[in-house]
């Protein structure tokens, strides 16, 4: 255990070996989905996806996006307890990164920074919604009167 809350050299091998991936994020519904499966004709995917209700439901989803492919016989994921910004900083992003670059090449490098961006965006926007009081959220505290 580290300052991030879980075994980031475990969470690497998991990153390193993994045909498909997903990164549950602490305040996200939205996931990280890397998939490192390649063809001659499929090069890797990363991409966010929504949250699946069950793993069936997940192989199913996996097999819409990625028809060409046959499953894998399994999906690893963990849950990533700290911001956006943390997940960069812990170096996993960037073995992410450099895992679907080695694999699809440089055009990858767009794609990752693309998602990673937009993880970002979901992130902020959840925050204020939290902070606003939006529609999930409720205020613990009213000023009365």
């Amino acid at each position: 255990m580290d300052d991030y809350g879980l075994d980031l050299e475990e969470v690497a091998r998991v990153i390193d070996a993994a045909e498909v991936l997903v990164v549950r994020f602490a305040i996200l519904d939205k996931r990280l989905l890397v998939d490192a499966r390649t063809s001659e004709s499929e090069g890797p995917m990363v991409a966010v996806v929504p949250k699946a209700n069950s793993v069936e439901e997940r192989f199913k989803s996996l097999k819409k996006l990625r028809p060409r492919l046959p499953l894998p016989d399994k999906i690893m994921s963990f849950m990533w307890p700290r911001q956006m910004e943390t997940f960069r900083a812990s170096g996993l992003w960037d073995k992410i990164e450099g895992r679907m670059v080695s694999l699809g090449g440089e055009q990858m490098l767009e794609a990752c920074k693309s998602v990673f961006d937009e993880l970002a965006q979901e992130e902020k926007a959840e925050v204020m919604a939290a902070i606003r009081g939006g529609d999930t959220y409720q205020s613990l505290w009213e000023r009365s009167g």
